[in-house]
């Protein structure tokens, strides 16, 4: 299985970067792992969050699943998290897409279009925190699924 972690624009801040590439890389232990930065449109922009949109949706691989991370998505904790990983891999799921969307948020058709909608808090993150988070989260969740000792 691989995963496909899709977002508009670049993480700028440095140390945020630095936290992505190390559960990046720990991550690549149990699963691959691809990142899809894709040009960012202006703030405040309506016909740039469409734009956006057709980007995203360019990216997304048909057959996979696509996961968008939306406030209004699913909370999981993080056990259920693993069984939705575990679940996808006994189902033999080629690519699941997970897809951050930049400070205009999602066109609604492309989150009409997602498969799931996951929450990673009722708060409001910055786009490049919950970068950070969706990594942690989902390295955690393979701890989780091997029995290794990371989620206690």
């Amino acid at each position: 299985m691989r995963f496909r972690v899709i977002w508009p624009g670049k993480t700028r801040d440095t140390r945020l970067r630095s936290l992505v590439e190390d559960y990046g890389e720990r991550l690549n232990h149990f699963v691959r792992v691809e990142i899809v930065e894709l040009k960012e449109a202006g703030r405040a922009d309506k016909p740039g969050i469409d734009k956006e949109a057709a980007r995203i949706s360019d990216a997304l691989r048909p057959g996979g699943i696509a996961v968008i991370l939306d406030v209004s998505g699913e909370e999981w904790t993080s056990q259920q998290l693993a069984e939705q990983v575990s679940g996808w891999e006994v189902r033999g799921i080629k690519e699941v897409s997970f897809v951050i969307g930049g400070p205009n948020g999602l066109s609604k058709e492309l989150v009409a279009r997602a498969d799931r909608r996951w929450s990673l808090s009722r708060l409001t993150l910055t786009h490049e925190m919950a970068r950070v988070l969706m990594f942690e989260q989902l390295y955690r969740a393979y701890t989780i699924i091997n029995g290794l000792p990371y989620q206690k």
